[in-house]
């Protein structure tokens, strides 16, 4: 019985040790030189793209510190706009602006949270409930891309004027806050106010006996004469004297507290308005706050018994407040900085003072360095270079602050 072995493969087949890996074609040469590069090309091409930005931005910045450098003083921040540049401040712009600022995110930080917390946190179990938390989701993302100038058409309709449905600013169906007086001038050019309850009340009839108040406030006896009657000549009693003829105008004194139905366009109307137009940006980013916290953390929340309400407050949210933080960030940046949505409420302006109240007239910080950039004085755009400057450091300190904010948090989760 003969067992058929087979050859062993030649030794010459076998490579030993001492043979020579296979040598790369020239066509492979040539490709991975050319790939090489194509790749040196594209890291070049960043770097010069990131370097010009850099040039442009600090070319920029240059130029309007070097505009504005040199006028700029505490008078700019204590005046008010004028005609005269060397006389124009910003303090009723930088006070609107931030009003209007706080009344946003008063409104867009607590509702857009409450939003992402509901639509990631508390999934819907029925079909309507899904339906309707995939229609809001589809409607969020949609409403962050709508242009700026859109809600600044639906603010004046909805806030500003109620679709008419609730009289006027001037004849408002309902107000709290404000004292009216019938505002006669007298012969002596001083000012006396007869209060009377609200703004419909029938004209004031001059007769005696009388009583008015003065523009300090005090009360006195008004000399009532007729339209031909000769004045007296005592300057003191000139100074409180009327026709029976005389004329007067409405005029109000409006407390801090004001408040009208409809809101008018004053400073309520544009944080709000304000507050539609960052109120995506502030879901998405803490949506994407809470989708970053590790899951592990709910089901150990969830596994020792919590609700789930428990586990948002105590675990989830804490976790997430550094990215909220950052979405508060941006969205703020982008309130302080809009001009459109405020150009459709208020337009452009002359306001003399800062806002007393929220039914108060207002501008703000991007209308006013428009206005003054719009002159065709070489001065004026010298102010709008300061107002640049004033709105980059109020923009910075208001980061700086939210950095500070988000730092001191995750030192105190770590």
């Amino acid at each position: 019985m003969s067992f058929l072995r087979e050859d062993p493969m030649p030794s010459a087949m076998i490579p030993g040790p001492s043979a020579e890996p296979p040598r790369a074609s020239e066509s492979q040469h040539r490709s991975l030189s050319r790939r090489h590069r194509i790749d040196r090309l594209f890291v070049y091409f960043c770097m010069f793209t990131a370097f010009a930005s850099i040039v442009i931005l600090a070319v920029l910045l240059g130029s309007i510190l070097y505009a504005g450098l040199p006028g700029m003083n505490w008078q700019f921040l204590r005046s008010a706009p004028s005609s005269v540049a060397s006389e124009a401040g910003i303090q009723p712009a930088m006070f609107g602006s931030i009003w209007v600022c706080g009344v946003c995110g008063l409104f867009a930080l607590p509702i857009g949270v409450a939003t992402a917390v509901f639509l990631e946190e508390f999934p819907a179990r029925g079909k309507f409930a899904r339906m309707f938390q995939s229609f809001v989701q589809l409607n969020i993302s949609n409403l962050a891309s709508v242009p700026s100038v859109v809600y600044g058409m639906l603010g004046l309709t909805v806030f500003a004027g109620m679709f008419g449905l609730t009289g006027s600013a001037h004849q408002p169906i309902f107000e709290v806050g404000a004292d009216h007086y019938h505002q006669f001038l007298s012969e002596g050019d001083r000012i006396l106010r007869v209060p009377v309850p609200d703004r419909q009340a029938a004209a004031t009839v001059v007769k005696s006996p009388m009583t008015a108040l003065t523009s300090a406030g005090a009360s006195v006896e008004v000399n009532v004469i007729g339209p031909r009657e000769l004045l007296p000549k005592s300057p003191e009693l000139r100074a409180v004297t009327l026709r029976t003829d005389a004329e007067s105008g409405i005029i109000s004194d409006k407390a801090w507290y004001y408040f009208r139905f409809p809101f008018g366009r004053g400073v309520l109307t544009g944080g709000l308005t304000l507050m539609l137009v960052v109120l995506p940006v502030v879901i998405i980013a803490a949506q994407e706050a809470l989708r970053g916290v590790p899951e592990s953390l709910r089901e150990a929340s969830l596994g020792i018994g919590a609700t789930r309400w428990q586990t948002v407050q105590n675990v989830t949210l804490p976790c997430a407040i550094p990215g909220i933080m950052t979405g508060s960030i941006l969205a703020m940046s982008r309130a302080i900085g809009e001009a459109a949505p405020i150009l459709i409420i208020c337009g452009i302006i002359y306001v003399g003072s800062s806002p007393a109240n929220l039914m108060d007239d207002f501008s703000v910080m991007p209308l006013q360095i428009f206005n003054w950039a719009s002159q065709p004085q070489q001065e004026f755009h010298a102010v709008a270079a300061q107002g640049i400057i004033v709105l980059l450091g109020i923009l910075l300190s208001f980061n700086a602050i939210a950095v500070f904010i988000r730092q001191t948090t995750q030192k105190s989760l770590s």
